[in-house]
């Protein structure tokens, strides 16, 4: 009796110091999320933090090593050896690293989602099946906005969103698919035409995510595609040079993106947005990696061929012997179409507190405590 009588003393203070664990979390959570504004990530490779893990793809994954070796030590599915700009512009924000949306939790996203997706385009045509197009995002969004309302009610839900901070990587594989294809669309539509329907799908949707709340946006520039190594190897062997014809669809999509941003500030009440100028850094990352600190800005650390510009890092995409160099901290891309962790710490450097002749109305750093 009386081992059983000590047997309920622990259960019961068990249940206590659980009970307290419990209350104690929730009552941080709901500081944090309070003080905190919320981060909700929308795009593709250059931010999927694991999504196409959980979907039916064959090349858009990233979950096999040495995808993660340096921060993670384990593959996370992001195209990177370690972080990607929106977890260290978590960090910078004091969040927790933002989880992808697809896998199965019962969690309320008070800090936001992620739900980016590599390949992914605004077009829903872009690799369309096997990737989560900005649309399909939108509306995973749209489920998250009712769900916060459902479990937080209407005001306390509307002022998450409204406080939280939008960031967009969309628009590059909608350019480099067609040139990877071979697609009609090179031939069907003008420069100004093809990148006009990308620009005013993005622009719909940052007009929808406006009108369930969102107030504060953040859009990098595109950086120039064709200088990744997986695009010079289109370029003639032994020719040192970009990979031109995709350069009007990006210089274009800049312009435009920086008018469009304009136009729903002056437009829309309380729209706020920074465009930070990724294109202009990843050039001189690119062409003076010394400057910077690195080795190499033009092959990749992982991968085969010209540049290592093949995509067979890991060796899961058909071709199974691949290069990984020694010493990741020396290369600007760690694949052939996707930045080292150290590039993505100096573009999230920018992004987070650069000054706004490179990133626009704000800096990342402004749209978060405004």
């Amino acid at each position: 009796m009386a081992k059983l009588n000590l047997i309920n003393i622990y259960l019961f203070v068990f249940c206590i110091s659980l009970f307290n664990f419990q209350t104690k979390c929730f009552d941080e959570s709901s500081w944090l999320y309070k003080k905190q504004a919320a981060l909700f990530i929308f795009g593709d490779s250059q931010f999927d933090a694991g999504n196409n893990n959980y979907i039916n793809t064959t090349t858009g994954k990233a979950n096999y090593w040495p995808y993660g070796e340096t921060f993670f030590h384990y593959p996370t599915g992001r195209f990177c050896d370690g972080r990607l700009v929106p977890d260290f512009i978590a960090q910078y924000a004091k969040l927790p690293f933002i989880p992808p949306y697809l896998p199965p939790r019962n969690k309320l996203f008070i800090y936001g989602v992620n739900f980016a997706s590599a390949g992914a385009g605004a077009l829903v045509e872009t690799r369309k099946g096997s990737v989560i197009d900005l649309q399909t995002q939108l509306g995973y969004f749209k489920n998250i906005s009712r769900v916060l309302r459902e479990k937080l009610g209407d005001t306390e839900a509307e002022a998450l969103l409204s406080k939280a901070v939008y960031l967009f990587s969309i628009g590059g594989n909608d350019y480099s698919f067609p040139f990877e294809t071979n697609s009609s669309v090179l031939y069907t539509y003008s420069v100004e035409q093809f990148v006009g329907q990308v620009i005013g799908n993005i622009t719909q949707v940052i007009k929808e995510i406006y009108e369930v709340g969102g107030r504060k946006f953040g859009l990098p520039s595109m950086w120039p595609l064709g200088c990744m190594p997986f695009s010079r190897t289109r370029v003639p062997e032994g020719e040192n040079k970009c990979f031109e014809p995709i350069t009007p669809y990006v210089e274009l999509h800049n312009i435009e993106i920086s008018k469009v941003l304009q136009k729903l500030q002056s437009d829309l009440n309380g729209f706020k947005y920074s465009i930070p100028d990724f294109h202009t850094l990843m050039e001189n990352l690119i062409n003076h990696p010394s400057k910077y600190g690195f080795k190499e800005g033009k092959v990749a650390c992982c991968g085969s061929g010209p540049y290592r510009g093949i995509l067979s890092c890991g060796g899961r995409r058909g071709v199974t012997e691949y290069y990984l160099c020694d010493n990741v901290n020396e290369y600007v891309f760690f694949d052939s179409a996707h930045p080292t962790e150290r590039a993505y710490k100096l573009l999230a450097q920018l992004a987070w507190s650069g000054e706004p002749s490179v990133t626009g109305s704000y800096n990342f750093k402004a749209l978060f405590e405004s």
